[in-house]
């Protein structure tokens, strides 16, 4: 009966061959950035349907019933140095953050970073789709829901001043948030590539990003609940390294298990060929034994019939002695010739 010992799984070395080459890498991940930046200043423009668009989204919001997003606003406006931190986290956060965990995944885990790369690409491409047809003002630009502009307010914003001439960035472009995408993508990334007991805690990185969006009134509560549901059905097409079916699918968890329990078994079937061995040693031994016993008996049964056919000695008078009982106990034989006499 095999027992396997229960132990945590330890970080498992880089699969050099599944690294692509880095300066493809680099030019490929520069290149989807580059058509996404690109994407988002051809859906600019669209003002009138931008807002005409958010009009819709927050009654949508408030027949759902979901919590108003100046609530959460109105908890961080009490700390000016509070709503400038949620500034500072969407502006400088939000890249940063998902270019070093591509980096890290390239050199510390190449499967995960290939999953992750192309997560990421499909759920930018299908947040450009929703640019480029739902043009959406952000809560700060409409009035109905009375919010300020934090980042022209108490700064620092990405942003300029006026949103139809900026030419920075899209700022109708609020539907989906990839604020929110991009930092599930890099916590549920983390999670699968790593097995610390800690690391569930990157789920906090979403949930403040989330916050932040709301916060500062970039994004509506509908534009994260839209990217998460687009992410939910992005991961469901492409599997996480190591819970896929096939040959082909047991990496990470499941290889580490399958090695572990190769390893058991290789460990058995060598105790069990040690044990042969072991067994064959002492067999051959007990015949050495034997045999040498054997040879012990045949010498003194030689003995024997030697001095059975051996012809009797006499004694000075002529009487037959024996010759084993000669051979036995000289002293009497010694003893029965005196007596002849």
């Amino acid at each position: 009966m095999t027992t396997y010992a229960r132990t945590e799984p330890t970080d498992q070395e880089p699969d050099i061959r599944a690294r692509p080459p880095l300066v493809r890498e680099f030019l490929l991940v520069a290149g989807l950035f580059l058509a996404y930046k690109l994407g988002r200043r051809a859906a600019n423009g669209h003002v009138e349907e931008a807002f005409r668009n958010a009009g819709n989204v927050w009654d949508l919001e408030r027949a759902l019933h979901l919590p108003g997003e100046g609530a959460v606003q109105g908890l961080l406006l009490h700390s000016q140095p509070l709503i400038q931190a949620a500034n500072t986290y969407y502006a400088a956060v939000h890249f940063p953050a998902t270019a070093l965990f591509l980096v890290w995944l390239y050199w510390r885990r190449p499967l995960h970073y290939l999953w992750s790369r192309r997560v990421l690409a499909v759920l930018t491409g299908g947040a450009l789709v929703l640019h480029l047809a739902v043009p959406l003002a952000p809560p700060r630009m409409l009035p109905a829901a009375g919010l300020v502009d934090t980042g022209q307010v108490y700064g620092p914003t990405v942003y300029g001043a006026t949103p139809a001439t900026d030419t920075m960035a899209n700022q109708f472009a609020a539907m989906p948030s990839l604020h929110v995408g991009w930092a599930a993508t890099v916590a549920l990334g983390l999670i699968a590539a790593t097995r610390s007991r800690w690391r569930w805690l990157w789920l906090l990185h979403p949930a403040i990003t989330l916050l932040v969006v709301v916060a500062t009134a970039n994004h509506y509560w509908l534009d994260a609940i839209v990217v998460v549901a687009m992410l939910a059905v992005t991961l469901a097409v492409l599997r996480i390294p190591g819970s896929g079916e096939g040959p082909g699918a047991r990496t990470g968890m499941s290889a580490r298990t399958d090695g572990m329990r190769g390893d058991a078994v290789r460990t058995e079937r060598g105790a069990r060929t040690d044990g042969m061995r072991g067994d064959a040693v002492r067999t051959e031994r007990g015949a050495r034994t034997d045999g040498m016993r054997g040879d012990a008996v045949r010498m003194e049964g030689d003995a024997r019939s030697y001095v059975a056919a051996s012809p009797p000695a006499r004694t000075a008078a002529g009487d037959a002695v024996p010759v084993r009982a000669a051979a036995e106990s000289p002293v009497r034989a010694a003893a029965d010739t005196g007596a002849g006499r």
